[in-house]
This record gives structure tokens, sequence and C-alpha cells, in this order.
């Protein structure tokens, strides 16, 4: 009688069946891969070949663009770095100056428009209101060139919101109820974190 061992030993891998194994990718493509040995008996892939796309197992990512635009005066816009990234989006609102106050992220036209760039970070620590100056003076300015100015970061949720609802309460001498309300009304997905809230609650310009 053979021991386990011995059959292991004696048990040749070419008995073995090829392996075919269906792989979704995180796009959706469905491919289907043929596995072999290779000389050195490493498991090698043989082939791939791509099957019919369509629903099914497997995540889908979600690719989709905010292109959201909130129109709060008609000289100043505020959208997520989607947007920004645009140029149709741009075209169509007739931007002439962008302020980016996201960490990282590029300026798509800089010999077209008019940028400026504050490397703000989304933390319920960062001073925010200490900006609040500088951006008002290029909103400004764009305002007084009759441009239109897009007020984005990278979502456009937290930091450029944040950067629009200062504005109007530091020019406009609005409320911070006020001005949060017709922000929130422009873009509803507006939602300054913890810190910025509080900051903003307690602004006296």
């Amino acid at each position: 009688m053979h021991s386990l061992s011995q059959e292991i030993q004696g048990f040749s891998k070419n008995r073995l069946k090829k392996q075919c194994t269906r792989v979704t990718t995180v796009t959706g493509r469905k491919l289907l891969e043929r596995r072999s040995d290779g000389a050195a008996g490493e498991e090698q892939v043989e082939q791939v070949e791509e099957l019919e796309g369509g629903s099914g197992c497997g995540f889908v990512e979600d690719e989709s663009l905010d292109l959201q635009v909130g129109a709060v005066r008609p000289f100043l816009l505020l959208a997520s770095q989607d947007a920004a990234h645009d140029i149709d989006t741009l075209q169509r609102y007739k931007v002439s100056h962008v302020l980016n106050v996201a960490y990282g992220v590029s300026n798509l036209l800089p010999d077209q428009l008019v940028y400026k760039t504050l490397q703000i970070l989304d933390l319920p620590e960062t001073d925010i209101t200490s900006y609040f100056g500088e951006c008002s003076c290029f909103i400004d300015q764009a305002r007084e060139q009759d441009g239109v100015v897009l007020v984005h970061c990278n979502a456009g949720v937290s930091r450029a919101s944040s950067i629009v609802i200062g504005y109007l309460m530091l020019r406009e001498g609005l409320s911070f109820d006020d001005a949060y309300g017709q922000v929130k009304l422009a873009r509803p997905s507006t939602r300054p974190n913890p810190g910025f809230y509080r900051q903003l609650q307690t602004y006296k310009p």
C-alpha cells in the first residue's frame, strides 16, 4: 500500500486540467484567464480573452464627474475640481478667473484664465478665516474686470464653500446663517467641516 507522500510525489502535474478563471476588473471588463504551468513548474497565464461586457458580479468604479456649478452670484461660482478641469463647463459659465483652494490640484488653462492658488488643507484645525481677505481681494478683482470667478477645492464641499460663505459675510455683511443658506441653495452639497463651520459661526469681519 502506497503511503500518501509517495502518492503525492508520483503525481504528475500534467494530469491536472488547465484552469480557467473569470475576472471582473474594477472598470467592469470581464476577462477569461486560461492558466497552465511553465517550464519551471510555475503557474503562468497562457491566454486572456475578453468576454462580453455587461452587468454582473464585480464592482464598477464610480467615474461620474461632478460638474454641478453653484452660481452664488452672477460673478461668483462654486464647484469641484471636476468642473474646474472641464473646458465645456468653463466656457458655458464664461469663467475668466479661477480660485483654486485645493491641495495638490493643478490648474488646467494657466495661459487662458487668471488663477490664484492657495493650498488649503481640509482639516477642522486649519484657520480658514485667515484666507478670507486674500481670497476676497481676488474675487473682487474678477468682479471689477467684469469677469466670472470659479472657486473650487477637490469636492467643492468644504474648503471652497467656506471661502464663498466668508466672502459674503466679509463683503456683503451677511450673517452666517444667511450666507450659508444662500451658498447651500446654489450648491446643495455644501458642507464645511465641523471646524470650519464653527469658525464661520463666530467670524466677525
